[in-house]
C-alpha cells in the first residue's frame, strides 16, 4: 500500500446512531469536509452544521472513512469489502469497534496496511481522548497521520501500536467491572457500593494522579507487597460474569429498557442523558484549567519499564 503522508482533510463516517453522528460532528466542529452516510440518510434530522448525508459510498473520495455500524464481525466485513471494491487503496479505513478483535476483522482484505481503529467514547463529541489502534499490518505512519487529524478535531489520541483486544481504555475498564460484578455476585457488597467508591474515591484520586502515577506517590514497595496478595486471588476465571449475562438475556439492557442494575422506570432517559453530558463536561473544563495550573517541577518524565527491552 502505497502510504499518503497529505493531512486528512475529507472524512466519510458510516453509521448514522448516537456514536457515528457524534463522531461526525467532532471533524464538522473541526473544518473537514465531513460525510454521514446511512441507508436513512434521507430521513435523517437534525444533523450537526457542515455534516452532509448520503445514502451511497460518496464520489468524492475521503481521506479517511470511520465505521460505526453495529458490532457484528460480519456486517463490519462485508462493509469493509465494499469500501475496498469502491475507493483506492491510499482510503484510510478504520473501525469504532469497543471490543471486537482487529486481528479477524481485518483477515483477508486487499489491503491490510489501511485499516486501524479509531475509538470514540460516549459521547464523542464531548469526551477529549481517542484511541487509534493498529491493526497487524498497520504502518506507524498511518497511525500518525491519523493521531494528527484528531488533534485538528481537538482530541488527544491515545496510540497503541499492536492490536490488542480491547485496546488500552476498555481493557482496563473491564478489569474493574469484573471484579466488581464478581463482587456484587458473591454478596461482598452492592452495586451502589461499588459506584459510591469510584465516584468518590477512586474517580478524584486518579483525576489527579492516574493510575500508575498515583503508585509512585504512595511508594512502589507498598504496592508491590498488596500485589503479591491480591493478585493471586483476582477473578481470573475467563469468563463473562454470569450475573450480567442473564440481566441482558431478561430485557435488563439499562436506561433505555428502563431496568438495568438500577431501577429507571420512573426516570425521562432522555434528561439523565443530559444531566450526565452537562456534568461531564463542567468536570473535563474543571480539570483542563486545574492541570493547565501544573507547575513544571511537578512533570515527571515517564519511564519504559519493560524488563530487558532497550
Amino acid at each position: 500500500m502505497a502510504t499518503d503522508s497529505n493531512p486528512i482533510r475529507r472524512v466519510l463516517v458510516v453509521g448514522a446512531g448516537v456514536m457515528g453522528t457524534g463522531i461526525a460532528k467532532s471533524f464538522a466542529s473541526g473544518g473537514f469536509d465531513t460525510w454521514l452516510m446511512s441507508r436513512r440518510a434521507n430521513s435523517l434530522i437534525g444533523l450537526p452544521a457542515g455534516v452532509r448525508a448520503t445514502a451511497e459510498p460518496p464520489r468524492e473520495v475521503p481521506d479517511l472513512v470511520i465505521e460505526s455500524i453495529p458490532e457484528e464481525l460480519a456486517l463490519k466485513r462485508e462493509l469493509y469489502q465494499r469500501l475496498e471494491s469502491v475507493y483506492p487503496a491510499n482510503v484510510l479505513i478504520a473501525t469504532n469497534t469497543s471490543g471486537l478483535d482487529l486481528v479477524p476483522l481485518f483477515a483477508g482484505m486487499k489491503h491490510p496496511g489501511r485499516f486501524l481503529a479509531t475509538h470514540y467514547f460516549q459521547p464523542a463529541e464531548v469526551f477529549p481522548m481517542v484511541e487509534v489502534v493498529a491493526g497487524e499490518h498497520t504502518p506507524p505512519e498511518v497511525l500518525d497521520r491519523v493521531a494528527e487529524a484528531m488533534t485538528r478535531t481537538g482530541k488527544q489520541s491515545i496510540v497503541m501500536r499492536r492490536p490488542i483486544a480491547g485496546f488500552l481504555i476498555n481493557r482496563l475498564q473491564h478489569a474493574i467491572l469484573h471484579e466488581a460484578y464478581w463482587m456484587v455476585s458473591q454478596g461482598a457488597c452492592t452495586v451502589e457500593d461499588v459506584d459510591d467508591v469510584a465516584r468518590q474515591m477512586l474517580g478524584p484520586r486518579m483525576c489527579i494522579t492516574g493510575l500508575i502515577l498515583q503508585k509512585d506517590l504512595s511508594g512502589l514497595g507498598v504496592h508491590a507487597k498488596a500485589q503479591q496478595g491480591i493478585v493471586p486471588n483476582l477473578a481470573h476465571d475467563r469468563t463473562p460474569n454470569p450475573d450480567v449475562q442473564a440481566m441482558i438475556a431478561g430485557g435488563a439492557t439499562g436506561l433505555a429498557a428502563g431496568k438495568g442494575f438500577y431501577d429507571w422506570g420512573n426516570c425521562d432517559a432522555k434528561a439523565v442523558r443530559e444531566q450526565s453530558s452537562a456534568r461531564l463536561n463542567a468536570l473535563l473544563d474543571f480539570l483542563k484549567k486545574l492541570m493547565a495550573a501544573d507547575r513544571p517541577a511537578t512533570r515527571p518524565a515517564p519511564r519504559d519499564i519493560r524488563r530487558g527491552k532497550p
